[in-house]
């Protein structure tokens, strides 16, 4: 967990640090769209929020090291939230009054603030559930027991975006903890029904998400902006880069399992764009042809990233032969499905 919080946290705040300052320098040279400080640093922490949901699904279909499946998944799932708290902590400074240097200090503090006070109200939440569960017996009803796990599940993400802090993060953090403590304060019954329905309702939403991203294509205005779009791919690159390579030596020296080389590259091409970073462009504050401008670029590097990476990371994977036993890959090849989704059975 501990890598897996380096990679989410350090990792996406470098990424969204090296897109940011590349856009915003690129525009004052006029090379690319021009686009203020807080602009670009907005647009580079919504641009960070990975999604490789095509490369979890490969992994599971080719058996790849559990240690990098997890670092990759569970890397994608915090960074999420991280990326939403900076985007959000961004466009909260966006004051036309403030200095620059005033209005980075003031998105540092943002951003503290709402990253921990989010994430202490979700656990807060979650050790009420466990305590709850466990000192008044609903076994007998698992219906109450169901219905009272759904309160505790969505009250912190409701407190939380009603008081002005992260939602996402919130509940993020309180279904960790209660995944380990509540959990196993229900009835059997309730767990399996709890487990199959929000697997069920996740995979309708993130069904939803991707089919609004496709008719995104044909719903809104768009300015593309060439010279961003391509500049924006290539500093997503490096941002990765940035990113993965330097954490991983660094977590080396630390870890008893390594990530190897192999591991490292894999990660940094598993940097996929979604739903997610589209979502959150659709939310910015900007004037309209920046915010079209916005929105087109990032519409258009999930796309080119799903497609072009996502459809390269099988080929790639069997090229650098990254599953723990290729024989028992070949054996069980026919046995597994490529589906591509998190809430994967």
């Amino acid at each position: 967990i501990g890598s897996i919080l380096v990679f989410a946290i350090f990792g996406t705040t470098i990424s969204a640090f090296v897109i940011g300052f590349g856009i915003y320098f690129l525009g004052l040279a006029e090379v690319v769209y021009r686009l203020s400080f807080l602009e670009s640093f907005a647009f580079g922490s919504l641009i960070s929020a990975v999604d490789p949901v095509a490369t979890v699904a490969i992994f599971h279909a080719l058996n790849v090291d559990p240690v990098l499946n997890m670092l990759v998944f569970g890397e994608s799932i915090l960074n999420d939230a991280i990326a939403i708290v900076l985007t959000t902590a961004a466009l909260e400074s966006n004051n036309p009054s403030m200095s620059t240097g005033e209005a980075v200090v003031m998105g540092i503090e943002s951003f503290c603030l709402m990253f921990f006070a989010s994430a202490a109200l979700g656990v807060v939440f979650a050790l009420i559930s466990a305590l709850f569960l466990k000192h008044i017996d609903l076994r007998k009803n698992p219906s109450l027991e169901f219905a009272m796990m759904l309160v505790f599940t969505y009250a912190p993400y409701v407190l939380a975006e009603g008081i002005h802090l992260s939602g996402i993060m919130a509940i993020l953090f309180c279904g960790i903890v209660m995944s380990h403590y509540a959990h196993f304060n229900l009835s059997t019954v309730t767990q399996i029904t709890m487990q199959q329905t929000l697997r069920t309702l996740s995979f309708i939403a993130e069904t939803c998400v991707f089919a609004y991203l496709g008719l995104a294509l044909f719903s809104f205005k768009h300015r593309v902006e060439i010279a961003l779009v391509v500049w924006s791919i290539i500093l997503c690159l490096i941002g990765r880069a940035c990113n993965i390579f330097p954490l991983a030596i660094l977590l080396n020296k630390f870890r008893e399992h390594q990530i190897s080389r192999k591991m490292m590259f894999i990660m940094w091409f598993s940097g996929l764009r979604g739903a997610i970073s589209y979502a959150l462009s659709l939310h910015l504050n900007f004037s309209d042809e920046t915010r079209h401008v916005i929105i087109t670029t990032t519409l258009i590097i999930v796309l080119f990233t799903t497609l072009i990476f996502g459809g390269s990371t099988m080929p790639l994977l069997k090229f650098m032969q990254a599953t723990k036993n290729p024989s028992r890959r070949l054996r069980r090849k026919k046995d597994r499905e490529v589906i591509l989704s998190k809430t994967r059975e």
